[in-house]
């Protein structure tokens, strides 16, 4: 490629006149790349550069977007943490203002957290549900309470199933 064709062509990618462009290609042994950091670094270059790449790219070595840049309509990793936060930010509080009773003849017993529940469950489901379950045909029963306990069919199922381990322990009753 002569001279003529990397004035025109850098004249074309970075957006400058044919003086400037011929100017920075002097300046820089006739190297385009060279030439077009040079014009970027003189704040010469107008719009964005038509080529595929940016000489700040080019000057650190990375091929791709940098660290912290996004492409329109994409969010960066910190925003996608961020709104991942705020969700976990939002359902731990809503776990902490309802609330897992435990209930024997009518009286509360127990009453905790439904995060903690969560929490104990994740971590020791092997002993938590069978002590329910064992809980279930000692007359114990279990509710959710709380703002946002609005769907009462959990705890009417909770109740059917109390109410199976109830016949059931009558029926033993009735064979012994």
């Amino acid at each position: 490629m002569d001279n003529f064709e990397k004035v025109e062509k850098l004249k074309e990618r970075a957006n400058v006149t044919y003086e400037e462009a011929k100017q920075a290609l002097e300046a820089c042994d006739w190297d385009i790349l060279e030439a077009m950091i040079y014009l970027e670094k003189l704040g010469k270059t107008s719009g964005t550069a038509k080529a595929g790449y940016s000489a700040e790219q080019e000057s650190t070595g990375s091929s791709g977007a940098q660290a912290g840049d996004t492409k329109e309509g994409q969010e960066s990793f910190g925003e996608v943490m961020g709104r991942f936060g705020r969700w976990c930010a939002k359902w731990i509080n809503k776990g902490n203002s309802n609330s897992f009773c435990i209930e024997k003849n009518g009286q509360e017993i127990l009453r905790v957290p439904v995060t903690l529940l969560i929490v104990l469950l994740i971590f020791t489901f092997w002993i938590i549900v069978p002590l329910m379950i064992v809980g279930l045909f000692f007359d114990m029963r279990y509710h959710f309470r709380g703002p946002d306990v609005k769907s009462v069919d959990l705890n009417k199922a909770m109740d059917t199933v109390a109410d199976a381990a109830e016949n059931l322990k009558s029926d033993i009753a009735d064979q012994k």
